[in-house]
């Protein structure tokens, strides 16, 4: 698989058309996406937004006594082609210029799709600044999301690739200039990095990597003419067009071609003929206003815009993935097909469906929320037997199941979700009356009651607020966050349920109290292990704070907690993790509640050690210092401390170390804006304040593309074979859809002076 650490992604804008993609003659609709890292071409799907059909797509350059590949031997930098005056991205369409790092060559590529078709234009402009540089390009195919089973062959000027498989997509490379010379080999043994590093030539010729319809790892390779002379200069327009058969993606690689770079590029940006992606943008009311509350000009945040929107599959509308990337990819065998995080959770689909309401884009969300319907469990789905109602861990954008772990918070934020919608005036009385009764009710009864869930390995009986697993989908017990949410589900589903009246709207309200008022039973301990100014201390000497998670809901005890990510279990009272914070955020506790400020004290202590520590500081543009958390101490889910190999790349070990999670400092900001409302010292000073630290601190952590990555290095251990430095996003899932959505609901928070996710109907429980 693919570096994961993408600089850039992209697709074109599509339209709904009652509330679906529909392809039409006069609105084609692009089902192709692609991928950029490490300057090159990475990831490009083609069909579901899973299916990966290439892995990389790079150039190797020959001259005087060298053989560089891209990748390798330059200097890469990444902009946006278009952009508004104040320098805000209106499209996802990328200028990479790659330099040789001794300055022999230099390669510009212009990179996006054709709207009109399933295909991808690069353009591409090579510059010698010696005689004798001969550039070649090289492809592997990753075709229907493995790269164990390619077949690759020359046909004319055309680059082929598709599997044995009958059903197999099929892609073609085409460019608007002629190759010298190509070959189709296999990687690491007849490749065309092999042939060229012996001698600087393409001296092999294969025509196809099989005769007898047998695959694997292929590759192809193209020779372009020298560049003889200094200053030389080689420009062409390149497209991968995408099929179900050869002679159709031919067509469709030659039709963008044929098009030409202006006319597609402008189709991608939005045209009298296109509705594009500075249309969407221009749908975006709230933008211009929230980019005041920035300090990039809204930089980002448009960013983030185009992000969250082009993570969406277009067959079925309204499927919101968790990142286009598969974590520590380049790392991961892609000998069977894997999602990755191109997938389903309804915990991320929340935050992104939000983010969505949050910058003023009200038909994303309705379309998002209908489909909920078809990851939520029912007596139909397939293998299952028990309670339904909950909603599945994991799937495919096409409701293919893949983890089954009953998550509580999971099957509460639907309903939430369906009440905002509501509240926004998006889902009628009518609308969220019917959604009640098809598809909210029984997730609102499953808080209730839980049940008897069997559905492939899971056979077990969920007793609420008892989760299987929490919100980091490794633990059983009673978890703060996943208690928030179980509350704010249960009070919005009484409201709801109030409007039908169905006189379950007592039930819900009543178990939403007693939950409240078991809080601190179950899930604060006051024989804690931790303080605020030292790294442990007598038993039973700690000020009341949160745990993590209490297996039993006695935090008081010394239970461990599982094995996770390689690291052994400790003391529930040793693990800290700010999913407390959710508690203020949906209103179920106040922000100046005194064991979450001390809970947020004990967070915010760097004199931990390194495994117990969550918060650690960076150095933003301004120079001042901003905030980055880890997901909880004792966090394995990451690069090795002393190997530096990447997460699982040589089986777990002890030594595996979570980084730093950046939507925390998010989080973080968040109760910060609701401390300072509670507490009355919220003034335009104090706001900017926080703006400059948390809004700016998660633009800090923002690459180059201003992609928002999962997880930054955070200084601990071997910086790894990359080096990381500081702050710099690691090879974990980039962009992080859930990260993008945090960053627009905390701009808005501070934009409305509230926060955005604060449900009112909750707050009153506590009053």
């Amino acid at each position: 698989m693919a570096f994961s650490g993408k600089t850039g992604i992209g697709t074109s804008y599509e339209p709904y058309l009652n509330g679906q993609y529909q392809d039409q003659a006069t609105n084609p609709v692009s089902k192709v996406w692609f991928s950029v890292a490490q300057g090159i071409l990475t990831e490009t799907m083609f069909g579901l937004i899973h299916n990966a059909q290439l892995k990389e797509l790079q150039f190797i350059i020959s001259g005087n006594g060298f053989v560089d590949t891209e990748k390798d031997n330059t200097i890469s930098t990444i902009e946006y082609l278009d952009t508004d005056d104040q320098g805000r991205p209106q499209s996802l369409a990328y200028k990479i210029i790659n330099k040789d790092i001794e300055g022999k060559y230099q390669i510009e590529k212009h990179i996006f799709t054709d709207p009109d078709r399933n295909s991808l234009m690069m353009n591409v402009t090579f510059t010698a600044f010696e005689a004798g540089i001969t550039p070649h390009l090289y492809v592997n195919p990753h075709i229907d999301n493995s790269g164990a089973n390619d077949i690759a062959f020359v046909d004319g000027q055309a680059l082929v690739a598709h599997t044995s498989d009958t059903n197999s997509t099929v892609m073609t490379i085409k460019t608007d200039v002629d190759f010298v010379h190509a070959s189709a080999g296999f990687v690491g043994t007849s490749d065309g990095i092999i042939d060229l590093q012996d001698n600087g030539k393409l001296d092999s010729h294969y025509q196809t990597t099989s005769d007898n319809n047998q695959g694997g790892n292929a590759a192809l390779t193209v020779q372009y003419p020298t560049l003889a002379k200094a200053n030389d200069s080689l420009s062409f327009n390149l497209a991968i067009g995408f099929a179900q058969d050869k002679a159709s993606s031919l067509a469709t690689a030659q039709a963008t071609l044929d098009a030409g770079y202006d006319v597609v590029k402008q189709a991608y940006l939005g045209d009298e003929q296109h509705i594009g992606w500075k249309d969407y943008l221009a749908s975006l009311t709230p933008l211009p206003s929230m980019s005041a509350n920035t300090t990039d000009n809204g930089k980002l945040l448009y960013t983030s815009a185009l992000v969250l929107k082009a993570q969406e599959d277009k067959t079925h509308a309204g499927a919101l993935i968790a990142s286009l990337s598969n974590p520590w990819g380049d790392t991961v065998s892609a000998k069977v097909g894997s999602t990755g995080y191109k997938a389903v959770w309804p915990r991320d689909f929340y935050q992104c469906a939000m983010a969505f309401l949050a910058m003023g884009d009200t038909q994303t969300p309705k379309v998002a929320f209908e489909y909920l319907k078809k990851v939520q469990v029912n007596q139909q789905t397939p293998g299952f037997a028990g309670t339904p109602g909950w909603f599945l861990q994991k799937t495919h954008v096409d409701g293919e199941i893949e983890w089954v772990g009953v998550q509580l918070d999971q099957t509460a934020m639907p309903i939430m979700l369906g009440w905002k919608m509501w509240q926004a005036g998006v889902l009628t009385d009518a609308e969220i009356t019917n959604w009640y009764q098809d598809m909210l009710k029984p997730a609102a009864d499953f808080l209730v009651t839980g049940g008897k869930v069997k559905l492939d390995w899971n056979e077990t009986n969920i007793t609420p607020p008892n989760t299987q697993q929490e919100r980091w989908e490794e633990q059983a017990g009673f978890s703060p966050s996943t208690t928030a949410a179980i509350i704010a589900g249960l009070v919005a589903a009484s409201d709801i349920a109030t409007l039908a009246k169905d006189a379950d709207a007592s039930t819900y309200l009543a178990l939403a109290q007693t939950l409240q008022s078991q809080l601190e039973t179950s899930i604060v301990t006051t024989s804690g292990l931790l303080s605020a100014t030292e790294a442990a201390q007598t038993e039973g000497n700690a000020a009341p704070y949160y745990v993590r998670i209490s297996p039993n809901g006695n935090p008081n005890t010394a239970d461990k907690l599982l094995d996770n990510n390689g690291k052994p279990g400790l003391d529930q009272r040793l693990i800290l993790d700010g999913g407390f914070l959710e508690l203020v955020r949906y209103g179920v506790v106040d922000a100046q509640d005194p064991v979450i400020k001390n809970s947020v004290m004990l967070i915010d202590n760097q004199q931990l050690e390194d495994n117990l520590r969550v918060k650690y500081e960076f150095t933003a543009k301004d120079g001042s210092k901003v905030p980055g958390y880890r997901r909880y101490g004792n966090d394995g889910y990451g690069e090795d401390t002393v190997t530096g190999f990447s997460y699982a790349e040589n089986g777990n070990t002890e030594d595996q170390r979570g980084r730093v999670w950046l939507f925390f400092t998010g989080e973080r900001g968040h109760y910060e804006l609701a401390l300072a409302k509670a507490n009355g010292s919220l003034t335009p000073d104090t706001k900017q304040g926080l703006i400059n630290t948390y809004v700016q601190g998660m633009e800090t952590f923002a690459n180059q593309g201003l992609m928002l990555p999962e997880q930054a290095w955070d200084g601990v251990g071997n910086p790894t074979r990359y080096n990381y430095k500081m702050g710099d996003g690691t090879n974990s899932a980039t962009p992080l859809a859930w990260t993008h959505a945090e960053y627009v609901k905390l701009v808005r928070s501070m934009t409305d002076e509230q926060v955005w996710d604060f449900y009112p109907v909750v707050k009153q429980l506590a009053q």
